[in-house]
């Protein structure tokens, strides 16, 4: 299992911080280049558009992973890690464990789609498949780490995770403030299990942040207008967003999300489909189902823009003949 650190930068169980957010930012800085900020016109309003899809493994995901990773102690990066992952969070600890010589295995669903799992495969990490409706990903992962040993990476219930997502706006807010824009003053973030909400809603402390989620797999937003923690009600419900299909967020997302007011709204299969398109025709970038869900909740008018909105296109993989299909409507 994990092993303590006297450091407190290393514990485990310590509260993410907008100083641990900027501390991961530098990590960021130093090994890959901004993502470009696109503006888009809607209705009159711009939004400034994030785009994480053209990260190295395709996905926002590589932050946290970075920043996870590179925190190790020289003990814990000996033993391996061992992530949880509908796919891109896999992908970016695999490439951050293959550069840093990590053994990684990452639990992915048996039904992730074909090109997450051959990319995990490919940068090194060993897979291993279970059930996403009658398997815990979690309980699996906790018994790979009592059988082996080594870190638990999660795919967002992590303080260095969230800190490390969260650099997503420390770059928005520098590339804001190039422009001669304050801001933003609203985050739209696509959303999971709540790591990236929860990192942006540090990085950008005086904007409002709004999580979406798709339809059937929206336990965040019930979460936050319940109070307390949900589940997915039904872990068979259909969705095109595999990246966001997690049972339920953690206490550590869930405290910050609290703390800030965030609030949920969920989108339909067809806002998503139409708003990869709007990314492909107005934007000429490939976003897959969960990294279009935020734009989605815009162009739907579920979601109001701001005077300066960042929305994050969180995720480009999405397997080609699928794609294909989407754009063809």
């Amino acid at each position: 299992m994990t092993q303590q650190s006297p450091d407190p930068l290393r514990n485990p169980d310590r509260a993410p911080s907008l100083a641990g957010v900027e501390r991961a930012a530098a990590k960021v800085a130093a090994l890959l280049p901004p993502t470009p900020l696109l503006p888009l016109e809607i209705d009159g309003a711009t939004l400034w558009c994030k785009a994480e899809c053209l990260q190295p493994v395709g996905a926002f995901k590589i932050r946290g992973a970075w920043h996870r990773l590179t925190d190790l102690t020289p003990e814990q990066a000996a033993a391996g890690v061992v992530g949880v992952s509908s796919g891109n969070h896999a992908q970016g600890v695999a490439w951050a464990a293959r550069r840093l010589g990590i053994r990684a295995t990452i639990v992915m669903p048996g039904n992730a789609p074909a090109m997450k799992l051959a990319a995990t495969r490919a940068l090194g990490a060993e897979v291993v498949l279970y059930d996403r409706v009658t398997e815990s990903r979690d309980a699996v992962a906790a018994k790979l780490l009592d059988e082996r040993g080594g870190t638990l990476v999660h795919a967002y219930g992590d303080p260095w995770i969230i800190e490390g997502q969260g650099t997503a706006g420390i770059e928005a807010r520098a590339q804001l403030a190039v422009r001669g824009i304050d801001g933003p003053d609203k985050v739209v973030a696509c959303c999971g299990g709540g790591g990236l909400s929860a990192g942006l809603a540090l990085a950008c402390p005086d904007a409002e942040i709004v999580a979406v989620e798709p339809e059937g797999w929206d336990d965040v937003t019930r979460s936050l207008e319940a109070g307390e923690i949900l589940t997915v009600e039904d872990l068979s419900y259909p969705t095109e967003c595999d990246a966001l299909q997690t049972p339920q967020t953690w206490p550590i997302n869930f405290a910050v999300l609290q703390a800030r007011g965030v609030r949920g709204v969920a989108v339909t299969r067809e806002e998503v489909r139409h708003a990869m398109r709007v990314a492909f025709e107005k934007l000429h970038l490939v976003v897959e189902p969960g990294g279009a869900a935020a734009l989605a909740a815009i162009l739907a008018g579920k979601v109001a823009p701001g005077k300066t909105t960042l929305v994050t296109l969180s995720g480009g993989n999405v397997d080609a003949a699928r794609y294909a299909e989407i754009l063809a409507g």
